[in-house]
């Protein structure tokens, strides 16, 4: 208790906490679509190949826009930028209340939903940029805690929908937005750590370095694989073991809760133990539990138990690379962040489309979660061979911190 006391005195705590319900806020309405999947599949009735595209859609479009929020960030400062990016939240969520009427207009919802899903780069930056390198490990894995907003989607969302009708939620949303946004105006304060002379060039230069498409594909593993699979989760529940629409959100939630509280374990183990090290081993269960998962479709609590320990690992590595950013972009990390993010939940956008057209090919979901288990162990072979040359320049063995410059 006095060590995390300590970690609070070395930043900016109030900040921290502004930026973490700004993300948790963020995550629950991007996956709102996921999350009612089930109620909207009823109305429109979708076959496994639209419903993909439906689950795919709001991920790819909170993909694209992280990077052009990153990059406003730096400019004009996180906080503002967040407060922009929730006022847009409040009327596109408006919009899918009053004016979602059709499969087409869903679909059109789900690029708005994508503005709530940019928050990633920008939120952890902002929260993690007033404490010192040696914590900005925790720092991150606490405001990335936030993805528990997804637990609270697939918890929340179904009920409502069932008592108010699925497109009313959407009206909760713009009202629910405002409680981040004041939070955010009355608590939080733009950190100094950015250098704000430097050019855009300087600013972006994780786009043209290995090493920032090598943090891209590790995160497209971990939070691609996260996000992906809590929008389609809902989905898979309900169609492969027949539960209710209610109970497919309950089931998702206990994965996903397990994702967002070991994000902060994930963070808080890499400060001490190396990110390259923690990412490692997350990788290697991941593989594992999905290849089981492959083979448990007949078993709804062998398949939940399984799940909950690939969400954990999934959760505790997200925590992991974000541990390694700061220290590989110390006055960069908001573009950085937000372009890793990106081509993460491009990746994360692919799971729900995958697995409906596998399905609706082969009459099964389980080759999905064998091609996610494959890429899985490439991705691992890319960082191990990477980590030699990280680990002689900007980091410590094992992926730690260095506390003083490389001699």
């Amino acid at each position: 208790m006095s060590s995390f006391k300590s970690f609070l005195k070395a930043g900016h705590s109030p900040t921290l906490f502004a930026a973490f319900l700004y993300f948790s806020f963020s995550c629950c309405i991007w996956v709102l679509n996921g999350a009612m999947a089930p109620f909207i599949t009823e109305t429109y009735k979708l076959g496994p190949a639209e419903k993909g595209l439906m689950l795919s859609i709001p991920i790819l479009a909170g993909a694209l826009m992280r990077f052009p929020l990153g990059v406003l960030a730096q400019y004009i400062g996180r906080k503002k930028a967040t407060l922009v990016e929730m006022g847009l939240i409040a009327v596109a969520m408006l919009y899918g209340f009053f004016l979602v009427d059709s499969f087409n207009d869903l679909l059109k919802m789900g690029v708005l939903l994508g503005i709530a899903g940019a928050s990633f780069g920008v939120a952890l930056s902002l929260g993690a940029g007033s404490f010192p390198p040696q914590h900005k490990g925790l720092a991150m894995g606490l405001v990335g805690a936030g993805n528990v907003g997804t637990a609270v989607s697939v918890l929340v969302a179904p009920p409502l929908a069932q008592w108010l009708g699925w497109q009313a939620v959407y009206g909760v949303a713009a009202v629910a937005i405002m409680i981040p946004l004041v939070v955010m105006i009355v608590f939080a304060r733009e950190p100094d750590d950015v250098d704000s002379h430097a050019s855009f060039r300087e600013h972006v230069a994780c786009l043209f370095e290995k090493d920032g498409w090598t943090f891209s594909l590790i995160y497209g593993i971990t939070f691609g694989g996260f996000i992906g699979l809590t929008t389609f989760l809902p989905t898979y529940y309900f169609d492969q073991f027949h539960v209710s629409k209610v109970q497919a959100g309950q089931l998702t939630m206990l994965a996903a809760f397990m994702a967002a509280a070991l994000r902060v374990a994930g963070g808080w183990i890499s400060d001490r133990w190396g990110g390259v090290n923690t990412l490692t081993l997350v990788l290697v269960v991941v593989t594992v539990t999905l290849l089981l998962i492959a083979s448990a479709t007949g078993s709804l609590v062998l398949t939940t138990l399984l799940m909950m320990l690939c969400f954990a690992a999934l959760g505790a590595g997200n925590g992991a690379l974000f541990q390694l950013v700061p220290l590989r972009w110390p006055t960069s990390s908001a573009v950085a962040g937000s372009m890793i993010g990106e081509v993460g939940a491009l990746c994360g956008g692919l799971v729900p489309s995958t697995m409906g057209l596998l399905k609706q090919r082969t009459g099964s979901y389980a080759g999905g979660f064998v091609v996610f288990a494959v890429l899985t162990v490439l991705v691992l072979v890319v960082m191990r061979t990477m980590q030699i040359r990280w680990t002689r320049t900007w980091a410590e063995k094992g992926g730690r911190a260095r506390l003083a410059p490389a001699g």
